[in-house]
């Protein structure tokens, strides 16, 4: 258990993602990858792959530039793409967050 736990770890947070899914499926062996995978991605088992890549990226940008910094840039990034404002703020106002944090958000996007 010791070296999977140090693979794990050095994995981070997709593993700790893979794990969690893959114990809620109540199979066992490559049973349980196979559909951990294909619940985590909208595409099947390759989706769930690619999700996994995304969350490990989510995790290291969220560590080094924290949740409010990267949501504006997201959401600027969105609105340069053609996404209407009025879009943005309806989901601004869904987002499961703080009252402060999307008070700031509303005030960065003019909602």
């Amino acid at each position: 258990m010791d070296e999977f736990v140090r693979k794990a770890a050095g994995i981070g947070l997709p593993a700790i993602v893979l794990i969690i899914t893959m114990a809620t499926t109540g199979l066992t062996g490559a049973a349980a990858i196979t559909a951990a995978l294909a619940i985590l991605g909208p595409g099947g088992m390759i989706g769930g792959i690619v999700l996994l890549g995304i969350i490990g990226l989510a995790a290291d940008m969220l560590s080094k530039f924290g949740l409010e910094t990267l949501l504006i840039a997201i959401y600027r990034q969105r609105l340069q793409n053609g996404e209407t404002r009025n879009n943005i703020c309806q989901e601004i106002n869904w987002l499961p967050i703080s009252g402060d944090l999307k008070r700031r958000l509303r005030e960065e996007f003019g909602c």
